[in-house]
């Protein structure tokens, strides 16, 4: 959820709904559909345990919302976003974010620091966890975790081809499953239109087509609607995903992060879409004209099912092996034999 609206929501002990993009069932589903589209050569064995287990762990990064622990709300909360409309005040467009987290964040306070009269005041009292500056990270936390799961498959494939134990690959598959899982959370943030911007909770500043302002309607958006309206059925969905397809240049420097941007900018796109269904009754949950709303969202959640499905598959596909492992298991190997 967006960091404005978790302080808000703590200050009116709000806290009635999951604060995360989508509720559990829909991050759930999203992983459920991304697993329908691996291939059954895919570099893990996916039993319905394991798959389970993919599944559970859409939901990690809401639960770590379960302390009060500001450091891990500083970590933890942009990870979750990306403002889209609050690059301009950077002096950047989705085209030129670096690659960089911290060079986003550097460029975030240099222009602070130039133009301060840009940016909206910040009250200390509501930045507890200090990230009220930030326009939030989601692409860089998308395409972190990519990374991780790369380099996880790395020693995967390495502990296979070249002896490691029964034990070690079971350990460097656990390893890739908890990080699938997980990042299945991230890429559902960014298929909800609400996690793209700064219209996050209700519209906010000028207001010329009388969108609503209500700081329920992301919690709507989520869940509630959803489930107001039969909730999420995996058959009906399933049918939608197709095979997982290797993303495009994710090869190259950048290729997974601007892949990751635009996924984001699309769904930006819908954010005045959404608010306009919701002033047109399509997202009401009464009688027909309330059930209009529902294919739409449905379609974002198959729409992330299908993208974290082309990332993991481009994980494995992509990931090299590991050279230094390498070496170690061959000189294991080397002084194996010798012993006998």
């Amino acid at each position: 959820m967006n960091k404005k609206w978790f302080a808000m929501a703590a200050a009116l002990g709000a806290f009635t709904f999951n604060v995360g993009a989508w509720d559990y069932e829909g991050h759930h589903m999203v992983n459920e559909l991304a697993l329908t589209s691996l291939p059954k050569d895919f570099g893990i064995d996916l039993t319905p345990a394991l798959k389970g287990r993919i599944a559970f762990l859409a939901g990690e990064p809401d639960r770590w919302r379960n302390v009060p622990d500001l450091p891990l709300k500083h970590f933890n909360g942009p990870d979750h976003y990306l403002d889209v409309e609050d690059l301009t005040l950077c002096g950047l467009t989705p085209e030129t974010l670096p690659i960089m987290r911290y060079d986003f964040v550097a460029a975030i306070a240099n222009a602070r620091t130039a133009h301060p009269e840009k940016f909206p005041a910040i009250d200390p009292a509501k930045d507890a966890d200090h990230t009220r500056e930030l326009a939030g990270f989601l692409p860089w936390a998308i395409t972190e975790y990519y990374c991780k799961l790369k380099s996880d498959f790395s020693s995967l494939k390495t502990f296979q081809q070249y002896g490691g134990t029964p034990e070690e690959i079971a350990n460097a598959k656990a390893d890739c499953v908890y990080v699938m899982g997980v990042m299945g959370h991230y890429v559902g943030d960014g298929s909800q239109p609400l996690h793209t911007t700064k219209y996050f909770n209700g519209w906010v500043g000028e207001n010329p087509k009388g969108y609503t302002v209500k700081t329920t309607f992301h919690g709507w958006i989520d869940g509630g609607y959803l489930k107001k309206t039969g909730g999420l059925k995996f058959d009906a969905l399933a049918g939608k995903i197709h095979p997982a397809e290797k993303i495009a240049n994710a090869d190259e420097p950048e290729g997974m992060f601007r892949a990751a941007v635009v996924y984001i900018v699309e769904q930006n796109k819908f954010v005045a879409p959404l608010y306009q269904m919701e002033k047109d009754g399509q997202l009401s949950g009464e009688g027909e004209k309330g059930m209009e709303g529902r294919p739409f969202l449905e379609g974002q959640i198959v729409k992330a099912g299908q993208m974290l499905g082309n990332i993991w598959l481009t994980a494995w596909l992509d990931a090299p092996e590991d050279k230094y492992l390498e070496t170690q298991l061959k000189q294991r190997a080397e002084k194996t034999a010798e012993v006998k």
